[in-house]
């Protein structure tokens, strides 16, 4: 979907941070024909569900009600955010979305990377994104980095194996799709990643 660009990486990359980096970039620069918003999420009801599924109380939470439940935000949230934005010409940035599912519910969780992806075709339909931005570096180096998983979220806190075949799906995510996918090495400092996060957009035609 033309205007429609998702930001992923694994648990720690510092996507959210490098997200709102380019949302201050776009306020000061008078850029405002665009929307950010983040999955699960971004909308009333989607963060509701965002609530109980990332909430570390619910450690007893069956994996297929989780893939279920991340859908159904996303289901939600393209209703509320995504689609009245496109549908008045603005650029929608979104931190995390379809490919998350893939590389999490997929692959980290054994659900089965083709049944999640036919689940979450349901969910989306044709409102996938018209190119995707991964910012790239391994969990542990992400967790190393930002020191240690967060305590009160749910798939943070799962073991350090989850995470790697989360990588893992991220990468036959890129792999079967190179063509919407643009990778960034995350591994530098936050000033450098934006920088390449930027020249990227530029060289889309996003940003002037």
């Amino acid at each position: 979907m033309k205007n429609f660009i998702t930001i992923e990486g694994c648990d720690g990359v510092g996507k959210t941070f490098q997200t709102n980096l380019l949302k201050q970039y776009c306020k000061e620069n008078g850029i405002d024909n665009v929307v950010f918003t983040r999955e699960p999420g971004g909308s009333y009801i989607a963060e509701q569900i965002r609530d109980i599924i990332l909430d570390a109380k619910n450690s007893g939470m069956d994996d297929m009600c989780e893939a279920f439940l991340y859908a159904s935000s996303r289901i939600q949230h393209l209703h509320d955010i995504v689609k009245p934005a496109l549908e008045q010409g603005k650029v929608v940035f979104c931190d995390r979305f379809v490919h998350s599912s893939y590389a999490y519910q997929g692959v980290g969780r054994g659900l089965g990377y083709e049944k999640i992806k036919s689940l979450n075709e349901l969910a989306v339909g044709e409102y996938m994104p018209e190119f995707t931005i991964f910012l790239d570096l391994s969990p542990e180096k992400a967790f190393e980095r930002k020191g240690g998983a967060d305590k009160t979220d749910r798939l943070e806190n799962v073991d350090n194996s989850f995470h790697v075949k989360v990588y893992q799906g991220y990468k036959r995510v890129i792999a079967e799709n190179p063509e919407k996918f643009v990778v960034i090495d995350a591994s530098g400092t936050v000033e450098q990643t934006q920088q390449k996060l930027r020249e990227v957009l530029r060289q889309k035609g996003v940003l002037k």
